[in-house]
């Protein structure tokens, strides 16, 4: 079941996009599909059983299975796919190679779903590196010279990456147990007799496994993809990127650290900290850089290479605070940052406008859309009761009570910083949109787009002009807004029900740690 699953939307979703037929039937078939996996995909988290499918080598088998955490990565893979689909189904209208979007959007979820269901590390790595592959044409997609450089930028960072990340995966191998690699194991599966004497080098895998999966979830220093590639690409696939596919990284690190060489092996040791200051750098470096960016999906991009960092920097913690608050806070960006990226692409579709100082007055054009980009905001900054807020809770809490003396206090130091920054360029634009002050005319300012000129009396109209209302002139339709709508319910939910999720997650956090 769990292979049908994964190859169900990979293979209709292809046949679908190279068929010949009308575009309506087309997405009628993409929004079955979509729907179908949902249920397949929910069906495995209660009945599905490992599968092996064949022999890597003497005890080690490409195979699959589903634990906790993978259901937690897969129940967010399949709302934030399911809610870009319907979203794209609008937005793609016009657009070249809608079809080929399509098809990697479908096999990208195929090759997703497939690294949340990996039963061992082998797997893993190359489910993960087979996200990579199929996410590119998403970048590539509108085969100007930037879509190319940014999807190659995009390759090389992953690839190189991932590179680093096979270093430690070869090297927990080596040093396994006879029978424990083939599978994922709570604390890890390393043979202690084999590894006496040989902690040194292993930490140092580790450790470059941690910078190579981190550079999928732009953790400093191979950040460089992100800002490149989440401008080019089109509002969906951007909504993915930093949703769940950047998030790929964190799935890997988990169980790099977690699961195969065991929390044990590097608690209190250099690499911790080391981790714990990439992760800190980087928040502060994407909030910085972001608070000066005025291209929309820019700061974006930005935004995402330091919220992402809060997942490391809680998973570096290595006691059950920290992973309960980066698991937290991988829902809560997930359905965040993905509600604002489909904003941007709303902003860009209906109005032309892709920088944030261009936005003043949006929100009498639009205002379900910039309430729900002001209510994603909100998550991120970390005001209750969303869903940013719980997950900042436990991250602060959690690196406070560790008794690690000065990166006792640094981490929540970091994380206020950053929230003040964050509010800094999300809230304004915000606040713009719904008051732009008495001398702002939505006429003027708003003149080139289309929707308003559909409601403008004629130039050459006599007579006392008709009063012209321009209140949702240019709102999408629910083909958009419903999407955008459930994502912010989403995070509001993670937010008001943290607690009893940490509580459920509360057995297996304290057997990893």
């Amino acid at each position: 079941m769990l292979l049908f699953t994964i190859l169900f939307p990979i293979i209709l979703g292809v046949c679908v996009s190279v068929a010949p037929m009308t575009r309506r039937d087309r997405l009628g078939f993409y929004a079955v599909i979509m729907l179908l996996t949902d249920a397949l995909g929910v069906s495995c988290m209660f009945r599905a059983a490992p599968v092996r499918l064949f022999a890597l080598s003497k005890d080690l088998y490409f195979s699959f299975a589903l634990d906790t955490v993978g259901r937690v990565f897969l129940s967010v893979v399949l709302l934030m796919y399911t809610a870009v689909c319907f979203y794209a189904f609008e937005y793609m209208a016009g657009e070249e190679r809608e079809e080929a979007f399509f098809a990697f959007y479908f096999v990208s979820l195929g090759a997703v779903m497939s690294a949340c269901m990996a039963g061992n590390l082998v797997t893993l790595y190359l489910c993960f590196e087979m996200a990579t592959l199929s996410s590119m044409p998403l970048v590539l997609h509108e085969g100007t010279k930037e879509a190319i450089a940014a999807a190659l930028k995009y390759l090389f960072y992953s690839i190189g990456g991932a590179l680093l990340g096979l270093l430690a995966v070869v090297c927990l191998y080596w040093y396994a147990t006879d029978t424990g690699a083939d599978a994922f194991a709570a604390g890890g599966f390393l043979d202690a007799g084999r590894v006496a004497g040989h902690e040194a080098l292993l930490r140092a895998v580790v450790f470059c496994g941690i910078v190579g999966f981190g550079a999928k979830a732009g953790m400093y220093p191979l950040h460089g993809w992100l800002p490149a590639a989440h401008p080019i690409a089109p509002a969906p696939a951007s909504a993915l990127l930093s949703g769940i596919i950047a998030k790929m990284g964190v799935l890997a690190v988990i169980r790099l650290v977690y699961f195969s060489a065991g929390a044990a092996l590097i608690r209190g040791t250099w690499v911790q900290y080391a981790w714990m200051c990439l992760a800190m750098g980087t928040i502060f470096m994407g909030s910085m850089m972001a608070f000066r960016e005025k291209v929309m999906k820019k700061r974006l991009a930005y935004s995402s290479i330091s919220q992402i960092s809060y997942i490391m920097l809680g998973l570096s913690l290595l006691n059950p605070g920290g992973l309960t608050g980066g698991l937290l806070h991988f829902a809560a960006h997930a359905v965040s940052k993905g509600t604002l990226f489909l904003c941007a692409g709303v902003f860009i579709h209906k109005l032309g406008r892709r920088e944030a100082s261009q936005l003043r007055g949006a929100g009498k054009l639009m205002p379900v859309t910039m309430w729900c980009f002001l209510i994603a905001s909100l998550s991120l900054v970390g005001i209750p009761p969303m869903g940013g807020f719980t997950s900042k809770w436990y991250l602060a809490v959690s690196a406070v009570g560790d008794g690690m003396g000065a990166f006792a206090i640094l981490p929540p130091a970091v994380l206020l910083v950053s929230a003040f920054l964050t509010a800094g360029y999300l809230l304004p634009v915000a606040v713009d949109a719904f008051f732009p002050g008495q001398d702002f005319s939505v006429k003027e300012t708003f003149k080139d787009c289309p929707d308003v000129q559909k409601r403008l009396p004629a130039a050459g109209s006599k007579g006392k002009k008709p009063k012209v209302s321009l209140s949702g002139a240019a709102e999408p339709s629910a083909l958009m807004t419903i999407p955008l709508a459930v994502l912010c319910a989403a995070a509001l939910c993670v937010g008001l029900f943290g607690s009893w999720f940490a509580g459920t997650l509360g057995d297996m956090i304290r057997g990893l740690v």
